[in-house]
């Protein structure tokens, strides 16, 4: 019975890559939910997941790996991952699926498929990306019905409306944290160190000034790059300050 009752619950679980080289940037793919994310610098990711589904490893330098979610996974929201070293690549023959590396192409070769929309079954209906948790809140928020809509009145007046916006935009923003700091980690710290103990503390910092969030859409490494290191000369400055 309390199998059955893991089955359709989904849980964030938590995991630790194990690996002879680099941890950061190892893309990790929910097969069965269609769901991926990548590692940090210390090879630890989350990723949603149910009882039994698949969750396949792939990193370029590394053998794929698959590993089915069980019972104790589930129970710990937490699994550790370990990896061996690819070093046969170039002199096996590949049949089948190619794991590169490259995210999105082991996604498409993994033949994980997107959602089905309303559309697809004859009825029209809104077909964007699917809202989080806290967006569905706010758009009840701001909904209802009638001649005068209560719901919006009632949260605008409570400041429910105002909170969830912001806790959008914490998500929104924390997001874009992490991201930045999965990409950016290595090559900003090889050239300026700063202790490992106050690099995330310096991500957020960074966070906080008004240009980063939009900058981190812009796709621009470059200029976010740049940004990065002033932001760094100024944080080292506030240290020595403290």
């Amino acid at each position: 019975m309390f199998s059955s009752g893991l089955v359709a619950q989904t849980k964030d679980i938590s995991g630790k890559i194990v690996a002879s080289g680099d941890l950061v940037g190892i893309h990790i793919i929910n097969k069965t939910a269609s769901k991926f994310t990548i590692t940090n610098d210390k090879g630890v990711f989350e990723i949603p997941a149910k009882l039994n589904d698949t969750i396949m490893v792939s990193g370029v330098q590394y053998k794929p790996k698959e590993v089915i979610v069980t019972d104790i996974i589930m129970q710990t929201q937490s699994m550790i991952v370990n990896l061996e070293d690819n070093v046969n690549l170039l002199d096996e023959v590949v049949v089948g699926k190619v794991l590169t590396g490259d995210l999105m192409s082991d996604i498409e070769n993994t033949e994980v498929k997107r959602d089905i929309n309303f559309y697809d079954v004859g009825i029209p209906g809104y077909t964007g990306p699917r809202m989080k948790q806290s967006e569905r809140r706010l758009y009840e928020a701001k909904s209802g019905g009638g001649i005068v809509p209560l719901n919006p009145l009632i949260n605008w007046i409570s400041g429910r409306t105002k909170r969830l916006k912001e806790q959008i935009k914490r998500e929104e923003l924390n997001k874009a944290v992490d991201q930045v700091e999965a990409k950016f980690s290595e090559m900003l710290f090889d050239t300026d160190t700063l202790d490992a103990t106050k690099r995330k503390e310096f991500f957020y910092f960074s966070g906080d000034d008004p240009k980063f969030l939009p900058l981190s859409k812009t796709k621009d490494e470059i200029k976010m790059l740049e940004f990065l290191k002033e932001k760094l000369k100024k944080f080292k400055r506030r240290l020595e300050k403290d």
